[in-house]
């Protein structure tokens, strides 16, 4: 308080002596005394102070100093606030200071070790007991091998603590990962029992893909290895009795086609004889698909699709695709010149690009296969580069990424019926590492793949709706993940139940 009465003071004093305001003092001669003081007489007249002023003024200084005082309460907390923050970066660097001294494992932490790689050898008995692996045996006795080696490991260890504890740390991690894996081989065998009978070609009387099979290779492309782009697989017709097979290899600089050839049955193309051979330079990339005996490409350097008779090899029609992008603005991760990519499947023809409007991410349109005009688009949430491919698979599109040289996910779904999307998890396994031309056919259920230049298919197996597996996909963005990282376990190790 002794703050605001001096501020008053000091305003009170201003506004009497303030130029242009009225006389309120006058000025009367003084004198001195022998020690120097001076005085003086000063006659204030009878309404030297405006009492309306003086309200106001007093109103004022005490809401400039009400504002004062918040602020400076707020600059208090943030002080505080500061410090504590202070004093959490000391502890964690005292922590992580700690445990780096540290050189020696009390005899608690080797128990619990033990614990967990007890638990992981009861989780394997009653999985292996429980039987249901037909095609994993192997993968079993290496994970016992495993938890054996680990169990020495421990033993040696908790006798010298001069052992690297992390390393078996992250062997412990390792052998739980590995167990998840089983289980989740085991669940999908099991399940598939019930995936119901086989379906007949171009049915979708199911509830969506449940597993792809191991691939087949077919043969390597009658062009050489040095062709390693490209694309094959059977004519889309509904007639099983005019679908022909055909391959597509790109050019040996992987971005335009010059030849292809035709063949009338499976066992023409394996022993490369009673084929047709055409010759086509204006093909951009391996986004090819065959549909009704036409075959469907991105016209080379330009955002056009091409549909080219192929009992006369003569170009029908080439029609913009709007606001598509091209010249490998948004192709696949690792496959070039694929801006474009045509699809077929039991509902018709489509093709799945990108858009600097979609900010690259990947757009699916169905295409009137006469005129090749768009009937109906459907944008998704996944950036197409992201992506290492995708097909059409009863109206549903499901896109796949790369987990490793050797490994593919089907991680995600698209179904354009009914505009949702979801998540899946569908292991891919591959020769060599790049999947170019990825081609569903209604026909058979078969996926045809150009991988690095061999002919390559898989047999796709559907749930019937009873049993559904798929879940939806969460609001937040998904991020791929590498298999490489193991997923890192809790403190303590809970056995699954089988």
């Amino acid at each position: 308080m002794q703050l605001v009465s001096t501020l008053l003071t000091c305003l009170l004093l201003m506004l009497l002596v303030f130029p242009g305001q009225p006389e309120l003092v006058k000025r009367i001669p003084g004198f001195l005394d022998n020690s120097g003081t001076c005085y003086c007489a000063v006659y204030l007249s009878k309404n030297s102070i405006p009492q309306q002023q003086l309200e106001e003024l007093q109103s004022t200084t005490q809401e400039l100093m009400s504002k004062f005082e918040k602020e400076l309460s707020r600059l208090r907390k943030f002080a505080q606030l500061i410090e504590d923050q202070d004093n959490q970066v000391l502890e964690m660097a005292y922590n992580l200071q700690s445990r780096a001294l540290s050189s020696s494992y009390e005899a608690h932490t080797f128990h619990v070790l033990r614990l967990e790689l007890e638990g992981i050898k009861k989780s394997v008995t009653k999985l292996k007991t429980k039987g249901g692996m037909s095609g994993s045996w192997g993968l079993f006795n290496q994970l016992q091998g495993q938890v054996a080696n680990a169990s020495s490991t421990l033993k040696s260890l908790s006798d010298s603590d001069q052992r690297s504890f992390h390393a078996l740390r992250q062997e412990v991690d390792i052998l739980e990962g590995d167990l998840r894996q089983c289980e989740r081989m085991r669940q999908q065998e099991h399940t598939s029992s019930y995936s119901g009978p086989p379906l007949p070609p171009g049915s979708c009387a199911h509830a969506g893909l449940h597993k792809v099979s191991k691939p087949l290779v077919v043969q390597l492309n009658w062009r050489g290895d040095t062709y390693k782009a490209g694309a094959w697989g059977r004519d889309s017709a509904p007639d099983t009795n005019t679908s022909f097979f055909w391959v597509a290899p790109l050019n040996s600089n992987g971005r335009y086609s010059d030849y292809f050839r035709l063949y009338k049955s499976y066992d023409d193309l394996v022993l490369f004889k009673n084929y047709k051979e055409v010759y086509m330079t204006y093909g951009d990339g391996s986004g090819y698909t065959v549909y009704k005996n036409f075959i469907y490409f991105n016209y080379y350097g330009t955002n056009d699709m091409a549909k080219v008779n192929l009992s006369t090899n003569t170009l029908l029609l080439k029609r913009s695709l709007p606001g598509a992008s091209f010249n490998n603005r948004f192709s696949y991760a690792g496959v070039g010149w694929k801006d474009i990519d045509f699809s077929s499947d039991e509902k018709g023809l489509w093709v799945l690009y990108a858009t600097e409007e979609s900010k690259g991410n990947l757009v699916v349109s169905l295409l009137n296969d006469s005129t090749l005009e768009v009937e109906k688009t459907w944008p998704t949430s996944q950036y197409k580069p992201a992506l290492s491919g995708a097909f059409m698979a009863c109206g549903v599109l499901y896109a796949l990424r790369p987990l490793s040289t050797r490994h593919e996910e089907i991680f995600y779904a698209f179904d354009t019926n009914t505009g949702k999307e979801r998540y899946l998890s569908i292991l891919l396994d591959k020769m060599l590492e790049t999947l170019h031309g990825i081609n569903y056919c209604p026909l058979d259920h078969k996926l045809y793949v150009f991988n690095d230049g061999y002919l390559i298919n898989y047999d796709l197996t559907f749930l019937t709706r009873k049993f559904e597996l798929s879940r939806q996909l969460p609001k937040k963005p998904f991020k791929a993940y590498d298999l490489s990282k193991h997923v890192k376990s809790n403190k303590t190790f809970t056995a699954w139940k089988l």
